[in-house]
């Protein structure tokens, strides 16, 4: 899952190499924390969340595959 965040993530930035993915698990599933530059913030969120909807969209369906409960965080630098 880590992985798939990173590469949806690079390839919509202008500054790839400040992309950063982190993952964590707790109780209720794994958390990926998203962080990205200020300046590329826009491009990952998208007009009214559309980019970041679609982002949690393929992260959870991935994720019901292989029955696990994931969050996408998205995270300023």
């Amino acid at each position: 899952m880590k992985d798939l965040v990173e590469v949806l993530a690079k390839a919509l930035v202008d500054s790839p190499e400040a992309v950063v993915v982190t993952d964590k698990e707790d109780d209720k599933g794994v958390i990926i924390e998203l962080k990205v530059a200020q300046s590329d913030m826009g491009k990952v969120i998208g007009k009214q969340g559309r980019i970041a909807k679609a982002i949690r969209a393929v992260v959870k369906a991935a994720a019901f595959k292989e029955n696990k409960k994931v969050m996408v965080e998205i995270v300023q630098q």
